[in-house]
């Protein structure tokens, strides 16, 4: 079974190929060329994922197999929409699994590192923000507790699409 880590500043190069890739490989065939082109050059490189991985309100969770990057998570503080009804709201902003691994726990190993980190980051909720037409990932989420509670608009490219909310609450320890 893979094992799952903090990312640090080295990891960003193999980070981003994977990121962008899997994101590809989960949106590509239903939105234009021109869109993921916009979106993936403005949110994956080295570059960029080495900025996320600096960040303090980022935390990037590694899911590795002897050495290979099967999937990561991203979590952020800090703000919320209105419909997440939370003191110390956290997001899970990104989590994906490479292709192959699908099926095999990675998805379910990363969401409960990333509801563990968030509780111990002292989160009293949990959201996330998932496309309407996703519906392997809502359920997913739905397994894990994760309800609707509202609706944002998310930018592919140009393109706004609509993203359902959907919070978990946390237990206080």
């Amino acid at each position: 079974m893979p094992t799952i880590r903090k990312a640090h500043a080295g990891d960003a190069g193999r980070l981003s190929e994977v990121a962008e890739a899997t994101f590809r490989a989960t949106f590509g065939a239903t939105n234009t060329t021109e869109h993921m082109e916009l979106h993936c050059r403005s949110s994956y490189g080295a570059h960029i994922q080495s900025a996320e991985i600096a960040d303090p309100d980022l935390l990037t969770l590694l899911s590795e197999d002897e050495g290979r990057l099967v999937g990561y998570a991203q979590l952020r503080r800090g703000e919320a929409p209105g419909c997440v009804a939370a003191k110390r709201p956290g997001e899970i902003q990104r989590l994906y699994v490479v292709e192959d691994w699908h099926g095999k726990g990675v998805a379910q190993a990363l969401m409960d590192a990333c509801i563990e980190a968030m509780q111990r980051r002292g989160a009293d909720a949990v959201w996330l923000g998932v496309w309407e037409h996703n519906p392997r990932a809502i359920a997913f989420y739905g397994k894990f507790g994760f309800v609707v509670t509202g609706e944002h608009v998310f930018s592919l490219g140009g393109d706004q699409q609509r993203d359902l909310v959907m919070v978990r609450a946390l237990a206080s320890e």
